[in-house]
């Protein structure tokens, strides 16, 4: 379903002036966007019922579209709840046949939906967000938590998007972790796994194109950044692996960053990422280091990207150069019988404070890293699961927060109480331009 304009009302633009704190030589903020809410079953027709549920979750990804204050925009698997059944904690689906979307916002006059592209299969069918496989993925539940759902090797969990000069997508799934090449009809054309990852029944072309370490990516924790510069696609796992185990991932400050070429169709490179010290970072935190995640890729030039990495309460963006960090792609470090991982190289901040190179390997060189923009200082109120970032021009960043879709709690009568968190794009002109 496609639907050519569809107006949400006023724009509400607000000019903030810097915090105090903030040097006057530091990045301010030039305008905050809110989106108004927009019911669900006003925007995908095939959704039954909508439970009161507004569309969401578009901020997880941010790419300019075109025409200044134009936008890409993608949702995340939808709707999405966590239950206490007897003992158990379930993920419910609110609206199991919620199909993920690649969204077109405008924000000159108005914040205007001009095009909404719910992701279909080969032949047409919806592809939904639901789990892909029992035992690798978390099991799906209705609303309540009482009831099972399928699990569907075709669902996806969009984290990103990016659009190519010839007018298709590609997105960065969390699930597989996979990347999606996406028509400019939303129709998914490919989707490429880790080796060794099977997804039968997909109902689009499955290729295991990937490095097999990736399948080892912590639950809910797989792709989540996607950058485009020229013809090659910048995507970052947005946590440690969880290499060799999940007790390795909750500490390790070493995250992967890849690079794949659109017109090979495959890896050509993989660099190590050095997390942030949480302890300084978000003293809220309490030192669990597995709260930060890298939410969001925007290109610069060259080899240079932004990082946005955050908690759920901090997030600040790095810019970092790959040119001369190790290209590790298909080395000792995709090798799960290394001793240790690179996860494990960097079990500790207090015994690793700087990950140097000895730490790992004499010969891995790391990216280098600075701070662009530290955004609670910056912008006081956006939200703090900050996960889509683009860089309009050298100077002019813009920056999104993923609202979950506003879910709060549920009536009795099975419709949202909202928890009024909305959608905002905030742009934010920096002091001197990125290089």
């Amino acid at each position: 379903m496609r639907i050519a304009r569809v107006l949400t009302g006023p724009v509400v633009a607000l000019t903030i002036a810097a915090a105090p704190a903030l040097p006057a030589e530091g990045p301010v903020v030039v305008e905050d966007v809110r989106v108004p809410p927009v019911p669900l079953g006003d925007l995908q027709r095939s959704i039954a019922g909508d439970r009161g549920i507004h569309l969401g979750g578009i901020g997880s990804g941010l790419f300019p579209a075109g025409r200044r204050g134009d936008y890409w925009m993608v949702t995340d698997r939808g709707p999405t709840g966590q239950v206490t059944v007897g003992a158990d904690r379930r993920r419910t689906f609110p609206i199991p046949e919620f199909s993920p979307a690649i969204v077109q916002v405008a924000t000159r006059f108005g914040v205007e939906i001009k095009k909404y592209l719910p992701l279909t299969g080969g032949s047409g069918e919806p592809v939904t967000g639901l789990s892909n496989r029992a035992g690798r993925d978390e099991a799906p539940y209705t609303w309540d938590g009482r009831r099972a759902l399928p699990y569907d090797p075709g669902g996806v969990d969009p984290e990103d998007v990016v659009r190519t000069s010839d007018g298709d997508f590609w997105l960065a799934d969390e699930y597989g972790p996979s990347l999606l090449h996406v028509s400019g009809r939303g129709r998914v054309l490919a989707r490429h796994v880790p080796e060794g990852l099977r997804l039968t029944g997909a109902g689009y072309p499955v290729r295991r194109t990937l490095p097999a370490i990736l399948a080892s990516r912590r639950p809910n924790r797989g792709f989540e950044g996607l950058a485009l510069g020229g013809g090659t696609l910048y995507v970052a796992v947005q946590s440690p692996l969880a290499n060799p185990d999940e007790k390795t991932t909750a500490s390790s400050r070493a995250g992967r960053i890849l690079t794949f070429d659109l017109r090979a169709g495959r890896v050509t490179g993989e660099y190590a990422y050095r997390f942030e010290d949480v302890a300084s970072f978000d003293p809220a935190a309490n030192g669990d280091q597995g709260e930060l995640k890298i939410s969001g890729l925007a290109h610069v030039s060259g080899r240079r990207l932004l990082v946005a990495e955050r908690t759920d309460r901090v997030a600040r963006v790095y810019r970092i150069d790959l040119a001369k960090a190790t290209n590790l792609l298909g080395g000792r470090y995709d090798d799960p019988a290394t001793t240790p991982s690179l996860e494990a190289s960097a079990l500790s901040p207090a015994t690793t404070p700087s990950l140097k190179e000895s730490a790992l390997s004499p010969a891995l060189r790391l990216p280098s890293k600075s701070l662009v923009a530290d955004l609670p200082a910056v912008a006081p109120t956006l939200p703090g699961k900050v996960e889509g970032i683009a860089l309009l021009d050298p100077r002019t960043l813009v920056v999104t927060n993923d609202n979950d879709h506003g879910l709060g709690a549920f009536g009795a009568d099975g419709r949202l109480v909202s928890s009024g968190v909305p959608t905002r794009i905030v742009t934010i002109r920096l002091p001197r331009p990125l290089r």
